[in-house]
């Protein structure tokens, strides 16, 4: 059983889980769960990992609309390291106050290879799940895709110090905050575009229409990528970018535009049914733990 069967063996038990972070009265909370063999390749700085790892529920804090308020970190190693201890709290602290959060601690203990959970809170009375898309709202994301996907390349090539700084992704929470009065539906971008659109569909009951042209490829991307089929690959699934991906009414664009502090662009359209990338089915293919 693969992480997306495992979810879909919950969903029923457990219907709280469906969005990005779980709405507890007019809070939002959500953890995840980081191994060094999966998720940080070899040069991945202690600081990025701390940065990274805490970002990536900050991020969930963003999906919802939230303010985030708080984080915390389990860190388990084989063997403490004072060095890596304390890069590790300073990237979690850092990307906590480039969202305007706390971090406030965490849980410390041995583990046969570097693995940290996190987990981060927010604050919301009306938070923005994924399920209000409508036919002819437009299609939206925040930011650029395939930053991720570049950084893991240069880790390859032993680039560590751009790699690194690729893997420290801003939280879109202030984006987020601007976007939920007019969002109609909202997530990140963790699993990948392609993915993050066909839950999109699902939860709302609707489907896309994009355009490949429309994405905002990061120049990163197009640094590592041989040709345009590569582009579009680490662009379009490889996911783990964390930037929002959204719906809004047309009428709302140009609000939308003027008060998000991110760039948005818009990538295609709601559509009654199907997941289209240029006119043709899009496959619901993108990151999954463990592969």
């Amino acid at each position: 059983m693969d992480e997306r069967a495992a979810l879909s063996l919950l969903a029923d038990r457990l219907p709280a889980a469906g969005d990005d972070a779980a709405v507890v009265g007019e809070q939002v909370l959500t953890t995840d769960m980081l191994h060094e063999t999966t998720d940080f390749p070899d040069g991945t700085t202690r600081y990025a990992a701390g940065w990274r790892a805490v970002g990536a529920s900050l991020s969930d804090v963003a999906a919802m609309g939230a303010e985030a308020t708080a984080a915390v970190a389990v860190y388990a190693v084989p063997e403490f390291d004072a060095d890596e201890l304390e890069a590790f709290v300073a990237g979690a602290s850092d990307v906590c106050e480039a969202v305007g959060a706390s971090y406030v601690g965490g849980d410390l203990d041995e583990s046969r290879e570097f693995t940290t959970a996190t987990t981060a809170l927010g604050r919301t009375a009306d938070p923005v799940l994924r399920s209000g898309a409508s036919a002819g709202d437009l299609a939206c994301v925040t930011g650029t895709l395939g930053r991720s996907a570049a950084a893991l390349r240069l880790f390859d090539r032993g680039e560590v110090e751009r790699a690194n700084d690729l893997f420290r992704f801003e939280p879109r929470v202030r984006a987020g905050q601007a976007l939920a009065p007019y969002a109609t539906a909202m997530m990140d971008s963790s699993d990948g575009l392609a993915r993050s659109l066909h839950q999109l569909a699902e939860a709302s009951d609707c489907g896309f229409s994009v355009e490949s042209a429309a994405l905002p490829v990061d120049e990163a991307v197009r640094d590592v990528a041989e040709n345009e089929a590569e582009i579009r690959e680490l662009s379009t699934f490889f996911g783990e970018d964390f930037e929002l991906v959204f719906t809004v009414p047309e009428s709302e664009l140009g609000r939308v535009r003027e008060e998000s502090p991110t760039p948005i662009s818009v990538i295609g359209e709601v559509t009654a049914d199907g997941v289209e990338m240029d006119g043709e089915e899009l496959p619901d293919r993108g990151y999954t733990h463990g592969e």
